[in-house]
């Protein structure tokens, strides 16, 4: 049986993105027969040490082989009368952990960054540096200091009722062009005053990763404010 330290992996997305990886596998045809039997193997080790953990790779695994009686029977059709592909789902699935994954990684790399620079005080941005220059995008800026801000946004607004279901049709791209509307009318704006105007928490949350976006295409910079829990965003013209 292939082993693995328990602490590799943070969930059974994170599990089976790893498999995907280490065999080089297509996550848009996902060999489900193959998957499911090491998946179950390493549930096998799991339930050994720790059941309580192993919630929700039970879950998965009862979800991998559903997938895998739906692969044998034959296909359903949708309303266009195309074949629905039983691991449709769990692509997606896989597709968003992997994105938000990636992100976070990303991040890490900005913050670690980060901490090799020392700065002076309060200065303007240099429009000369380069605007993949993560070190002048994010002047006197941290990781912490945005999720700092992202947080106290999110617990200004007032809870939703837990029993209304809505579906938000809210994109990346859309908050991104909000941010640039903002911008157009005076090329800074504070973080909070950005999303004063958002009263849905999925809004404040695509608009929070549209940001990161931004920053990391070097369409906006971001530096510190005199407020607390706040930060800056401003325009850059090259963006």
């Amino acid at each position: 049986m292939y082993k693995i330290s328990l602490q590799d992996f943070e969930g059974p997305l994170d599990l089976l993105l790893f498999f995907l990886r280490r065999d080089e596998l297509d996550i848009y045809d996902i060999p489900i027969s193959r998957i499911t039997h090491e998946f179950m193997e390493y549930l096998h080790l799991l339930e050994q040490l720790d059941l309580e953990v192993a919630g929700d790779f039970i879950l998965m695994a009862a979800t991998l082989m559903q997938i895998k009686v739906r692969m044998l029977l034959p296909r359903e059709i949708d309303e266009k009368g195309e074949e629905v592909d039983p691991r449709a789902e769990l692509v997606k699935a896989l597709l968003e952990y992997k994105r938000y994954k990636e992100m976070s990684e990303e991040l890490s790399y900005m913050e670690a960054n980060q901490r090799k620079y020392n700065y002076r005080g309060n200065f303007e941005e240099d429009p000369k540096q380069t605007k993949t220059d993560y070190g002048v995008l994010l002047k006197n800026i941290t990781i912490y200091d945005l999720i700092k801000a992202f947080k106290k946004v999110l617990l200004d607004k007032p809870a939703e009722p837990v029993h209304q279901i809505k579906k938000w049709n809210i994109t990346i791209d859309e908050q991104m062009d909000y941010i640039t509307a903002k911008l157009g009318e005076k090329n800074q704006i504070d973080f909070l005053d950005l999303m004063i105007d958002l009263r849905e928490k999925i809004k404040i949350v695509v608009t929070f990763i549209a940001i990161l976006e931004m920053v990391k295409a070097g369409k906006i910079g971001l530096r510190s404010s005199n407020k607390l829990n706040d930060f800056i965003i401003y325009g850059l013209a090259n963006g």
